[in-house]
């Protein structure tokens, strides 16, 4: 039996933004692994889709919960559901989550207050509501940042923002947590598959755009998955996913520099496009 396996074997775990990219992914796996699900998600067609998926393949059940991250009450009925159905909460999951990229000067600031609303108060609302729960079971929280929380570069500060802030929530409620016995793990994925880049600035879904990364920099979304689950059950602080993403955060730490010039030039080079 594989560290998953065993970690999440009859484990309750909620995944908010479970419907599609690596929420589902993640989903898939921890069924596979034997975990008691709660899938929860805006788009209810999915989440049953993904349900159905699972039970045929893995004679199981998952819970599906339509939820906004958004609105206040919707994860404490995610919770208040996963709890009557699996009788506990042991690890959630704040996937949920898009991102609003663009220039400042064509950026406005509701634009930012919507990426904070769902990466940074959407994962408050998360913790905030599971939290009661998961100090019961002394279990753990997941917190999907990613590497832009390390480094920021030109025409996507609304998101880089929002990860930056996720990564100091990590950072200071970590060692708070863990005295009432509940692990915290950030992870930060570099590019992984997903629909992500198929959401606009106002989280609408366009199925049929374009890739704007290069294939080969682009993780599989299975093989993320598992690096970002096998984390979780070594208990680990925070996992960087993808060896994209590795070389940029020791570039952030020690070579600063090279991060700004190349920042600089990005910024030139987007200038001059437009």
């Amino acid at each position: 039996m594989s560290t998953i396996d065993r970690f999440f074997r009859d484990k309750s775990v909620l995944i908010t933004g479970a419907s599609s990219g690596i929420g589902e992914e993640l989903a898939w796996q921890l069924s596979v692994a034997g975990a008691k699900l709660t899938l929860a998600a805006r788009r209810e067609d999915l989440l049953q889709v993904l349900a159905q998926k699972i039970a045929a393949a893995q004679k199981s059940r998952a819970l599906v919960v339509t939820c906004d991250v958004t609105r206040d009450g919707d994860l404490e009925r995610a919770v208040a559901e996963s709890v009557r159905e699996w009788g506990k909460l042991d690890v959630v999951i704040a996937n949920a989550g898009f991102g609003v990229v663009g220039a400042l000067r064509k950026l406005t600031l509701e634009d930012y207050r919507r990426q904070f609303e769902t990466n940074v108060f959407g994962v408050l609302r998360t913790i905030y509501a599971a939290l009661p729960e998961i100090e019961k079971t002394k279990g753990s929280i997941v917190i999907m940042g990613s590497i832009s929380g390390w480094g920021a570069t030109p025409g996507v500060s609304p998101y880089s923002m929002s990860k930056f802030a996720l990564r100091a929530l990590a950072n200071s409620i970590t060692p708070e947590l863990r005295g009432r016995g509940v692990k915290v793990t950030l992870l930060s994925p570099g590019f992984v598959e997903s629909n992500i880049r198929r959401v606009d600035n106002r989280g609408k879904f366009h199925p049929n755009a374009k890739e704007s990364v290069p294939g080969w920099l682009v993780m599989k979304t299975d093989k993320a998955a598992r690096q970002m689950l096998l984390a979780v059950a070594r208990g680990k602080r925070e996992a960087i996913i993808t060896g994209h993403g590795k070389i940029l955060v020791v570039l952030e730490r020690f070579t600063p520099w090279l991060v700004r010039a190349a920042n600089k030039r990005i910024s030139r080079r987007a200038s001059s496009q437009g």
